[in-house]
C-alpha cells in the first residue's frame, strides 16, 4: 500500500483496489487515519470504498467487487506487481521489464500511483461463493500538491475483460463515509449521504455536534462513467451503515446496482451511512476495456465541494494539461545554536524552478517563474505552516517587486527542539487563461531541523532537563511542542513522555538509577553533530518510572571521565 500525501488529502491506495487498509491484514496498517483531511487534523472521510463490476453471464448474476478481506481483486505474487509511483512529466514503462503492462506512462500529477488486479488470481479463486469474471484491472491515481487540486484525489479504473464477452455490465463507485474525528468510537455513526443526480456527484457530511463534535468538511464523490450503450440506468441507494449494511449476495448487489432508483437524501438513524452509485448498461468483449473514474473531493464546507467539482470538470476537458507550480528549488538546513540558517539558490545540474517551462499557460510566458516563499511549522510537515517570508521578481506588475533573495535565517529558537521549513517556489498568473499563480507544495519541500550546540569535549555540564519533570504539566501542549507522539501517531501517549539529556561528549554512556542503586536505564550516545539524548521515562523492562529522586552517571567514553548528578521526577 502506499499513501497519498503531496496534497491536503492522506489517502490509501492499495493495489488490490480497496480505498483504505485499516482491518486489512494484508496490509497491517493499524490506527491508520484514511482520507484524512486536512493533514494532521485526525479527521476521517472514508472508512472504505472500492468499484463493484456486475454482469449476467449465461444463467450466472455475478459481481466482482472491491472490498478489504471480502474483496475479490489481488495482484500477482511478482516483485514487479506492486503499487508503482510516477511524478508529473516522468516517463516509465509499468509492470515486467521485458513486458510492461503501461509502456511509456507519462505522469500526470505530482504523485501518480499504478498497479493492476485481477478477480482470477489463485487467492481470489480461494473465495467461497466467488465465481470470477476474469477481469483485469489497471488502476491509477492522481494527487497534487498545489492550489486548486490540491483537495482532490483521483482514481482511475480500466476494466479488461480476459474471457469472456459480457453484456449487461454495470459499473459502481461504492464508499463507506465515515466524516469525523477519526479516534472517536462514535465517528460516522451521525452521517448522511445525499446526491447531486446531475453531477453525479454524492456527499457525505457529518450533523453538527454529536459524540464526534463537527467535521471541518465533508466529502464529495464525484463519479465519472462512460456512455451507456442503451438507455441509461443510473442508481443511487444509500444504506444505514452497521445495521442494514450494504448488499452481500452477487445478486442481491446486481439487483441493486441495476434498479435506476435515486434515494431521496438520507435522514441520519445514528447508525452511519454507506451508498452505492451505478451505472449501465455496458457492452465488454474480450480483450476490450472499459474506463471509469471516481475522485474524492475535499474542501471547507458544502460550498467548496462544488467549487471543487467545477475546477476539477474543467481540468478533465483539457485532459489534465493545464498550467502547474514550479519546481521547489533545491534546499539546504543549517543549525546552529538558537538559529537555523536556509540556503536554496540552485546550482549546477540542480532543478531550477526559474527555468522552467510550462507549455500549458495560455500566455507567451516563456519563464513564469515569479518568486520564493519561507515557511516554518512548529509541529510537524503537515504544518499549520506560517509564512516567514517571500522574495519575488523586481521591475514587473506582479507581487511587491522585492528582489531575489536565496538565504533566511531564523532566530530566537529553542534548542533541541524539532522545526521543519521549507522553501517553496511561485509562478506569474495565467491573465489569458485566468489562472492564479500557482505555488510548489509545501509538504514537498519542508525539512525537520534541530537547532543546538554541538558536543563539548568531555563530561562536567551535562544536565537534565526538565528538571524537575512534573506529571501535571502537559509538555506536549507547548509551542514548539516538548513532547509529541512518534512516528504517525498523531495522539500522545505515556510513553511520549520526555526528559533530555543535554550538553552530552560526542560518545558516552548514561545509567539511570534508583536512589537505592537499582539500574533503571542505559542510554548510548555516539553522535559527534549531536549534544543531547532523550529518554521516555521507562524502565530497561519497559515500565514506566514512577515519581522519585534519581540518580545519573555519564561516562566519556574517548576519556574515561564520569560525572555523577541526580534529577526529580514527580508524577
Amino acid at each position: 500500500m502506499k499513501v497519498h500525501d503531496v496534497g491536503k488529502v492522506r489517502q490509501v491506495i492499495t493495489n488490490t483496489g480497496w480505498l483504505n487498509a485499516k482491518f486489512d491484514p494484508l496490509f497491517s496498517y493499524p490506527g491508520l487515519v484514511n482520507c484524512e483531511y486536512p493533514p494532521g487534523s485526525l479527521e476521517e472521510h472514508i472508512t472504505e470504498g472500492g468499484a463493484w463490476i456486475g454482469t449476467i453471464l449465461g444463467n450466472d448474476t455475478l459481481v466482482s467487487v472491491i472490498r478489504g478481506e471480502q474483496g475479490e481483486f489481488y495482484p500477482s505474487d511478482a516483485s514487479w506487481d506492486t503499487i508503482w509511483m510516477v511524478k508529473r512529466g516522468d516517463t516509465i514503462d509499468i509492470g515486467d521489464p521485458a513486458n510492461p503492462y503501461w509502456k511509456n506512462y507519462v505522469g500526470v500529477s505530482d504523485q501518480d500511483f499504478i498497479c493492476r488486479y485481477n478477480d482470477y488470481n489463485p487467492v481470489s479463486l480461494k473465495k467461497s461463493d466467488h465465481k470470477p469474471l476474469y477481469l483485469e484491472v489497471i488502476q491509477n491515481s492522481y494527487a497534487w500538491g498545489s492550489h486548486p487540486l490540491d483537495e482532490i484525489i483521483v482514481v482511475n479504473y480500466r476494466v479488461i475483460s480476459t474471457k469472456y464477452n459480457l453484456e449487461k455490465v454495470f459499473l459502481t463507485n461504492w464508499m463507506n463515509g465515515n466524516v469525523g474525528y477519526g479516534l472517536s468510537d462514535a465517528h460516522g455513526l451521525d452521517d448522511e449521504t445525499y446526491f447531486d443526480r446531475n453531477r453525479t456527484l454524492a456527499i457525505c457530511t457529518d450533523l453538527p455536534g454529536g459524540e464526534d463534535g463537527d467535521a471541518i468538511g465533508p466529502i464529495g464523490q464525484r463519479s465519472y462513467f462512460p456512455k451507456p450503450i442503451a438507455d441509461s440506468v443510473l442508481t443511487f441507494i444509500w444504506y444505514n451503515g452497521r445495521q442494514q449494511g450494504i448488499p452481500y449476495t452477487d445478486v442481491e448487489k446486481y439487483t441493486d446496482m441495476t434498479k435506476k432508483q435515486i434515494m431521496e437524501n438520507q435522514v441520519s438513524t445514528g447508525d452511519g451511512t454507506k451508498h452505492i452509485v451505478a451505472l449501465g448498461p455496458y457492452k465488454l468483449n474480450k480483450g476490450d476495456t472499459l474506463h471509469f473514474s471516481v475522485a474524492l473531493i475535499l474542501g471547507k464546507g458544502i460550498k467548496a465541494i462544488y467549487e471543487n467539482e467545477r475546477v476539477l470538470n474543467l481540468v478533465r476537458a483539457k485532459d489534465f494539461k493545464i498550467p502547474f507550480a514550479p519546481p521547489p528549488p533545491p534546499l539546504t538546513v543549517i543549525p546552529k545554536s538558537k538559529k537555523v540558517t536556509l540556503k536554496w539558490k540552485p546550482g549546477t545540474g540542480d532543478i531550477n524552478p526559474e527555468e522552467y517551462h510550462d507549455p500549458y499557460r495560455g500566455d507567451t510566458t516563456a519563464k513564469p517563474f515569479e518568486g520564493y516563499r519561507v515557511y516554518k511549522s512548529t509541529k510537524s510537515q503537515n504544518g499549520p505552516w506560517t509564512l516567514l517570508a517571500e522574495f519575488d521578481l523586481p521591475d514587473n506588475d506582479y507581487g511587491s517587486n522585492t528582489g531575489i533573495e536565496y538565504e533566511y535565517t531564523d532566530v530566537g529558537l529553542l534548542n533541541n527542539l524539532d522545526y521543519y521549513y521549507a522553501v517553496t517556489s511561485f509562478s506569474k498568473p495565467d491573465r489569458v487563461l485566468n489562472f492564479p499563480p500557482l505555488e510548489s507544495s509545501i509538504k514537498i519541500s519542508s525539512k525537520k531541523v534541530v537547532p543546538g550546540t554541538p558536543p563539548p569535549e568531555t563530561v562536567g555540564q551535562v544536565a537534565v532537563v526538565p528538571n524537575p519533570y512534573r506529571g501535571d504539566v502537559a509538555y506536549h501542549s507547548h509551542i514548539p511542542p516538548w513532547e509529541k507522539p512518534a512516528g504517525t501517531r498523531n495522539i500522545w501517549m505515556e510513553q511520549d513522555r520526555r526528559i533530555q539529556f543535554i550538553n552530552l561528549p560526542a560518545e558516552c554512556e548514561i545509567k539511570i538509577f534508583t536512589l537505592s542503586g537499582d539500574l533503571v536505564q542505559t542510554i548510548y550516545h555516539d553522535n559527534p553533530n549531536k549534544g543531547y539524548e532523550d529518554w521516555n521515562l521507562t524502565s530497561y523492562v519497559g515500565q514506566a518510572v514512577s515519581s522519585g529522586i534519581y540518580l545519573f552517571t555519564v561516562e566519556d567514553k574517548k576519556t574515561g571521565k564520569i560525572q555523577v548528578d541526580k534529577f526529580i521526577i514527580i508524577k
